[in-house]
């Protein structure tokens, strides 16, 4: 199929960001760079995952007090990333982080499936975080005897796991109304704040990092002051109470609070001097928050023993620093309501940065073709992407009123590592194929050995990952096959300009209902099973799950027959065209 693998040039690239009509307005300095990066990294992370980073549950192994290594792990890792995102920021600093450098890179097939991918980390990940923001804020106004009902701050399948939710819910038609509102309404205060301009973005956001920078000085701070030196060592020991596996664990659990720093690059279109101002964001942020998340992980594995915290958090992960706060200080309410208010002013931040992410890769993949025109409007008076900015709002408010946190987390997680991997993937073959273009900033010890590592680091916390977010994975870049066949393929700028159809042709239309088939076909199968688990559970007309292994392995196959089946079609029609 004509020019699935062609890249885009980074002089095209380049120029189609010097159209001033076209182009978002650069106001951003080194330093509002560093604090959206801050502003990113430190949320819900480490508010909340700290808490099964360190006492694990029914899947993954707990890290104890090696909850401090396993924040270094993961450091490390991320920045192996950074360093490739610096390179490839500096020298291309065009809205669209990880898709225009894959484009740039590896092709049009590999940018689309990294664009889609990238949903998973910004949209999706938002979702989680609305989520989390939603539990912290009602549990601050509640410390003040401000009650919100349970079925205004849930969604449905948490709510029907808590005896006589469902039934106090107020019902229409005999269908009980649970519905997240306060989810919907954060997301969508912050929508309207990022349409505003992106210097005001900046500024709110440069407020909230200072005051969560500070509550959680605030934290280790009473940690220090009512746990005595001993004691807190003390409670250190077992350093690795599951061995090398927990620490692993909790490093690809934490890998949640890293998460960030890349969408730096999303406001690369934004920001001046962005050779010399997008590398130090990226790189300054990832280390302040490093050495910040070192301090709270040692101040809270040392606040009680082992076995307590293992305890306490079985019923208590939601709010771990809190829970810590209250053992060594149960009097100490003001301490905890600050705390409170530190989780919902970083969440916010978080959501902000976001939420300004994920509009701007959409921006540039309509650019390119790839998605709608609509989607590369610029707002006349406040030059920002605001169609793609309300879009993703209401998107990500409707899904965080309604979803699940726990399956948002570990979505986001492994979708943020094989964007990575691709970016580190990039940065040897750039220097390969261009290797006279100008590189303001470049990784250091060449092209292949720290990119390497970094690519080998997020494949390793990959696989510590549960299988469910694979299976999810798998499935959501399948869909956006089906999207790109049907619409992507046909809309390509590059793709006009080599001579493709102007209308999808009937044979990609076939394989994109074949891809959503498929799609819906990993979606139905059981999660926590492998491919050969998955079979023997289809052929076992006992075995648990065995209807949606069936069903599912079924519509797979059918998906992948009729898709598969579409796509030669298509390719051989193009061959036979003269």
């Amino acid at each position: 199929m004509r020019g699935l693998f062609q890249t885009k040039s980074l002089d095209a690239i380049l120029a189609s960001a010097a159209d001033k009509a076209s182009s978002l307005k650069r106001e951003l300095g080194a330093w509002n760079i560093t604090l959206l990066g801050v502003g990113a990294i430190i949320g819900a992370g480490i508010f909340a995952t700290v808490g099964t980073a360190a006492a694990g549950d029914a899947v993954r192994p707990g890290a104890g007090p090696s909850l401090m290594l396993s924040f270094a792990i993961t450091a490390v890792v991320c920045a192996f990333t950074a360093l490739c995102y610096a390179e490839m920021a500096a020298m291309v600093p065009i809205s669209g982080s990880a898709y225009t450098y894959s484009y740039a890179t590896l092709g049009e097939l590999v940018a689309w499936i990294i664009g889609w991918d990238l949903m998973i980390e910004y949209a999706i990940g938002n979702v989680a975080v609305a989520i989390s923001w939603s539990g912290y804020f009602r549990s601050l106004i509640g410390s003040f005897g401000v009650s919100i009902p349970d079925w205004l701050a849930t969604d449905y399948r948490t709510a029907a796991k808590v005896p006589g939710l469902l039934e106090r819910a107020p019902h229409l038609f005999g269908v009980p109304i649970v519905f997240n509102i306060l989810a919907f309404a954060i997301v969508m205060l912050i929508t309207v704040v990022l349409i505003r301009g992106i210097r005001e973005s900046a500024n709110f956001n440069a407020g909230m990092v200072w005051f969560k920078i500070l509550v959680l000085l605030i934290f280790v701070g009473l940690a220090l002051y009512y746990v005595p030196p001993a004691k807190m060592a003390a409670n250190w020991t077992p350093f690795q109470p599951n061995g090398w596996a927990g620490t692993f664990a909790g490093a690809a659990i934490v890998f949640f609070a890293f998460i960030g720093f890349d969408a730096v690059s999303t406001v690369a279109e934004e920001t001046k001097n962005p050779e010399r101002n997008l590398p130090i964001g990226i790189l300054a942020s990832l280390a302040a928050c490093t050495f910040l998340y070192a301090l709270v992980a040692g101040a809270f594995t040392g606040m009680m023993p082992y076995s307590e915290l293992v305890t306490r958090l079985a019923s208590e992960k939601a709010e771990p620093l809190t829970m810590a706060l209250n053992y060594v200080a149960p009097g100490q309410v003001w301490a905890t309501r600050l705390v409170g208010l530190g989780s919902v002013v970083a969440t916010t931040a978080v959501l902000l940065v976001f939420q300004l992410g994920q509009p701007r890769i959409f921006f540039s993949m309509a650019r390119d073709g790839l998605l709608p025109q609509s989607f590369a409007k610029i707002h006349p008076r406040y030059r920002t992407p605001h169609v793609t900015t309300w879009i993703t709002g209401i998107v990500v408010a409707l899904f965080a009123a309604v979803a699940n946190i726990d399956e948002m987390v570990d979505l986001t997680n492994v979708g943020t590592l094989f964007a990575f991997i691709l970016v580190c993937i990039a940065i040897p073959i750039l220097r390969i194929k261009d290797p006279h273009r100008v590189r303001p900033f470049r990784v250091p010890f060449g092209p292949f050995i720290l990119p390497g590592l970094g690519v080998l680091s997020c494949l390793f916390l990959m696989i510590n990952l549960p299988l469910a977010s694979w299976w999810r994975l798998f499935a959501w870049l399948v869909l956006g096959f089906a999207v790109y066949a049907a619409y992507g393929y046909s809309t390509s700028v590059i793709g006009r300009s080599l001579g493709r159809p102007q209308r999808t042709p009937g044979a990609l239309r076939l394989a994109a209902s074949g891809f959503l088939v498929l799609s819906i076909g990993l979606v139905t199968i059981p999660h926590d099973a492998g491919p050969g688990a998955l079979m023997g559970i289809a052929r076992d007309a006992g075995a648990a799950g065995h209807g949606r292994a069936l069903l599912g392995l079924g519509l797979i196959a059918v998906g992948l027959l009729v898709g598969v089946g579409g796509v030669l079609a298509q390719r051989g029609t193009e061959r036979a065209a003269p």
